[in-house]
């Protein structure tokens, strides 16, 4: 799994690498969250049925 992953932060309003910051494996999938390094911004990301980022246009 990428350590880095692009997309827009919507709080920056700009494309930004976001870095991986923790993982675990769960009964859904693996869980991923997410955190832009300019900004207290992140969101979380289960395999692809779960994404709590309100603009997952990734």
């Amino acid at each position: 799994m990428s350590l880095e992953l692009d997309r827009e932060c919507p709080v920056c309003g700009e494309p930004k690498t976001f870095y991986r910051a923790a993982a675990m494996e769960m009964h859904l999938g693996t869980k991923v969250k997410w955190h832009c390094p300019d900004c207290e911004y992140g969101f979380v990301r289960i395999d692809d049925a779960v994404d709590t980022d309100a603009d997952a246009s990734a």
